[in-house]
C-alpha cells in the first residue's frame, strides 16, 4: 500500500511570490491596455498554484516517487538511499518550502524534498532501509 506525503508549503516562498506577482498584476491592470497584464499574469499565477498543489512524495513498497506537476516524476529505489539530511538549501527542486530534506542516493545523486510530515517520512524510509544515515539539525534550547 502506497503512503503519500504532501509537500510542505512554506510562507518563505509564498509571500515573496505573492507580493511580487500581486504587485505586478495590480500595476499592469492600471496601465493601458488594462487587460493585457492580467491576461499574461493570471496563467502564470495559476501555473505556480498548480505546482504547489501537485508536489508530493509517495512511498510505494521499496520505491520513493517524487512528483511535481508534469515536470518531475522521479523514482528512487529506497535501498539506494545513503543519507537524509535536514537543510535550508534553496536550489531549485521538487520542494515547496525551504525547510527541506536532502536525500543522497545512488552514486553522487541528490534530490531536495519538503514533506509536510518529515518525521513520518524519515521513519518510513528507515523502516525500509535501516542503513540510511539521518542528519537532523539540533533544536536550540530556551
Amino acid at each position: 500500500m502506497a503512503i503519500t506525503y504532501k509537500s510542505k508549503i512554506g510562507l518563505e516562498l509564498v509571500i515573496p511570490m505573492g507580493v511580487i506577482l500581486g504587485g505586478v498584476l495590480v500595476l499592469s491592470a492600471l496601465e493601458a491596455p488594462h487587460w493585457l497584464g492580467p491576461l499574461i499574469l493570471l496563467p502564470v499565477i495559476g501555473f505556480i498554484y498548480h505546482l504547489f498543489t501537485t508536489t508530493y512524495y509517495q512511498i510505494d513498497q521499496e520505491i520513493l516517487v517524487i512528483k511535481s506537476s508534469f515536470f518531475i516524476n522521479l523514482r528512487i529505489d529506497i535501498r539506494s538511499i545513503h543519507s537524509i539530511k535536514e537543510t535550508y538549501n534553496p536550489l531549485s527542486s521538487p520542494a515547496t518550502s525551504i525547510d527541506r530534506l536532502e536525500i543522497r542516493f545512488g552514486v553522487g545523486k541528490m534530490v531536495l524534498v519538503s514533506p509536510k510530515d518529515k518525521t513520518a517520512f524519515i521513519r518510513e524510509i528507515q523502516r525500509i532501509n535501516p542503513k540510511v544515515t539521518i542528519l537532523l539539525r539540533q533544536k536550540s534550547k530556551p
